[in-house]
């Protein structure tokens, strides 16, 4: 039997794990080569020995001097990846740092944090999209961010919107992808962010277990949409390493 597509997984802190990401992707048929920054694993300089990308959250920002985020080898990947074609997969900090990579833009949340259980609203683009075909024209996520991606890179595709933040969703290059939002949570991770940022819960209406509770209602419908969602970026990576070959 060949090898399964092998997938290198950045996790910028411990605080956001691949979680349930990590589960479907696994599900659908990767290995996850899993490097952490807060363990001190190193960050290679590309892909060599890998088929894809993703790079996870974290309580850093991305605004941070590399020298004290640590997050510099982390955005020198993920542009080697956009500049390579190869798949790739930005979640929230992720994300900001993939804008960044592809020479887009972010800044310090114009209209403060966007912080738990909410809503994005699907671009016309997104409908011929591999990835966001299938999915949603609202659907279910969880926020929680303090930046904002305020210019998307040249070129980029917008995949998805919110209300308070246009640029949720893109596609940058061949087959990068950047979500704003988190879709990989368990209702205990949305607790823990929920306790340790007070600033983040208050922006919004509710106490901190107000937050946690309607997050974890909505985990449900993320797996509806997002796991599939997750096997189709599989399928990315998988071609990726059937042409490679």
């Amino acid at each position: 039997m060949p090898d399964r597509p092998r997938l290198l997984v950045v996790v910028p802190s411990d605080t956001a794990p691949p979680a349930r990401l990590g589960e479907w992707l696994r599900a659908a048929g990767l290995d996850l080569d899993e490097r952490h920054l807060d363990a001190g694993d190193d960050v290679p300089a590309d892909l060599s020995g890998h088929d894809g990308l993703l790079v996870t959250g974290g309580p850093q920002s991305s605004l941070d001097d590399d020298a004290v985020s640590g997050l510099g080898p982390v955005r020198a990947l993920l542009a080697r990846a956009l500049a390579d074609g190869a798949p790739a997969l930005g979640i929230c900090l992720g994300a900001q740092l993939m804008a960044q990579a592809g020479g887009g833009r972010v800044r310090a949340g114009a209209d403060g944090p966007e912080v738990g259980a909410g809503l994005v609203a699907r671009r016309d683009a997104a409908g011929s999209d591999p990835l966001f075909a299938a999915v949603p024209l609202s659907p279910d996520v969880v926020q929680w961010h303090h930046d904002e991606i305020s210019e998307l890179p040249a070129g980029a595709t917008l995949l998805a919107s919110g209300v308070r933040y246009a640029h949720q969703a893109f596609r940058a290059g061949r087959a990068g992808y950047a979500l704003q939002f988190h879709v990989e949570t368990t209702p205990e991770i949305v607790r823990r962010w929920a306790d340790s940022d007070p600033a983040g819960v208050a922006s919004t209406p509710f106490d901190a277990a107000t937050v946690a509770e309607r997050a974890a209602a909505v985990h449900p419908d993320l797996e509806e949409v997002w796991a599939p969602f997750a096997a189709r970026f599989a399928d990315l990576v998988r071609a990726a390493r059937g042409a490679a070959v």
